[in-house]
């Protein structure tokens, strides 16, 4: 069977997010549990060889762009040689990192020559004290400076994504709409629905709400979708004022499974067709077992044609994601 990857809801598949790591040098509180977790070891984590010759089999089955996630992705040894292969690979035209910045001031440069196109980075608070909190332990002026290197780099538009939670946050909306407003041309900044893996510990701020009370402040002017600044999920607003593009991404208030066009390649090489769903077999042993790119194909396929149809989570209620948030790679 030739052809694009469609699921038996019609939906084509054109992105892949790959985790190439689940440790993170940050224990974000709404990623990682207080009591810490055990991590994978190495030899259960997809080789570099493995990634490339996986995201060659997605590339002839119609992948166009590939994310680069974790855990955090730039705590894997020479990054920016996977960085080289997949943006190299026949069929590939985009490659973007999720990042929290911490060692961008080192990597921007080699990542940008590698062939690394842009960057997003996870951004919760700009004040120092709150964000080490949330982080357990990050430094913000360091993760400032990563912006700023991503910037002169050309890694751009930088996507901040910043998780807003009730009573812990959601009181610096305007803050990071007006301290990003002054780069509208090379930065974009998304609020996200924070999504609740087997518990709910946070009650996140919905992005209805947070459209509403821009709105008391600041003028909102919905963008046509070619201002767009990429294809993905987010729901995009420009900030009168300033030029600077707010995009909102609602997988809990304001489901977009219906249009979802992406698949997410683990850390351990489990192929997760669905956010919210971790039963699927791993590419990574069929690839030890001396699998064809043939036989891997055909198996994809097989998982991609039975990817549900969507996920129960709600803003309050319903059923939460399975799995640990690092090892599936947002």
């Amino acid at each position: 069977m030739t052809g694009p990857l469609v699921d038996a809801f019609g939906r084509e598949h054109t992105y892949l997010r790959v985790s190439v790591t689940d440790r993170c040098n940050y224990r974000c509180v709404y990623c990682l549990p207080a009591e810490g977790m055990s991590w994978k070891p190495r030899e259960e984590l997809l080789s570099f060889e493995e990634i490339g010759t996986l995201v060659q089999v997605f590339a002839s089955m119609g992948i166009e762009r590939v994310r680069l996630t974790g855990g955090e992705p730039t705590i894997r040894s020479d990054i920016a040689s996977l960085v080289r292969v997949i943006a190299a690979t026949p069929g590939i035209r985009d490659v973007a990192m999720t990042t929290n910045a911490h060692t961008l001031q080192r990597l921007a440069g080699p990542l940008a020559e590698a062939g690394l196109s842009r960057v997003n980075i996870s951004l919760d608070s700009l004040r120092a004290d709150r964000f080490r909190k949330l982080t357990r332990g990050g430094d913000l002026a360091r993760v400032l400076t990563g912006i700023e290197a991503a910037r002169e780099a050309g890694l751009t538009p930088i996507k901040i994504n910043a998780v807003l939670l009730t009573g812990q946050n959601e009181d610096e909306l305007f803050d990071l709409v007006d301290f990003f407003g002054r780069w509208p041309e090379s930065t974009a900044l998304r609020f996200i629905e924070y999504m609740p893996f087997q518990a709910r510990w946070h009650k996140s701020v919905s992005s209805a709400e947070l459209r509403r009370r821009l709105a008391t402040r600041v003028g909102l002017v919905a963008q046509r979708a070619e201002e767009k600044t990429g294809a993905g999920p987010s729901r995009t607003w420009t900030v009168a004022e300033t030029g600077l593009t707010v995009g909102f991404i609602s997988p809990l208030s304001e489901h977009f499974c219906a249009t979802c066009n992406r698949l997410r390649l683990g850390a351990d090489g489990h192929l997760r067709t669905c956010l919210a769903h971790e039963d699927t077999p791993s590419l990574r042993d069929l690839l030890r077992e001396g699998a064809s790119e043939a036989r891997l194909a055909r198996a994809i396929r097989a998982m991609v044609l039975g990817k549900p149809e969507g996920h129960d989570c709600q803003v309050d209620g319903g059923v939460p994601f399975e799995g640990v948030m690092t090892r599936i790679g947002g």
